[in-house]
């Protein structure tokens, strides 16, 4: 099995949070800042406020997922998604729409990259 690319160190989640620029929705909050590697890394945190361990880890295994499925053509990012307190994100497909919706805020979805070259 492969190592998923993520963000773990506490100082990697502090210089995104603090250098990298932001963009949320009703659902979701993502930080996005370049860092100097040939890939991209995700760092998922979800508050003790949204349930108890079995909700949070679902939260986090269907962002990697979608983060997954949902490649990013730029490289060299360092990508942290933050789930809100209250967020009716239960469903996949409203969390997906909720990612989805950042990555074209962020201008990281396939279309922006594609108008940009």
């Amino acid at each position: 099995m492969k190592n998923f690319p993520s963000l773990k160190s506490n100082t990697d989640f502090q210089r995104v949070y603090k250098n990298g620029k932001s963009y949320a929705n009703k659902a979701l909050v993502m930080y996005v800042y370049e860092n100097a590697l040939t890939y991209n890394r995700i760092g998922i945190s979800v508050s003790k406020k949204n349930g108890n361990s079995v909700v949070r880890h679902t939260f986090v295994r269907k962002l990697r997922e979608i983060f997954r499925l949902n490649k990013i053509e730029k490289k060299g990012l360092d990508i942290i998604v933050v789930v809100r307190v209250g967020a009716d994100v239960k469903d996949y497909h409203k969390l997906e729409s909720a990612y989805l919706h950042l990555l074209k805020s962020h201008r990281l979805d396939k279309e922006d990259v594609e108008e940009n070259k």
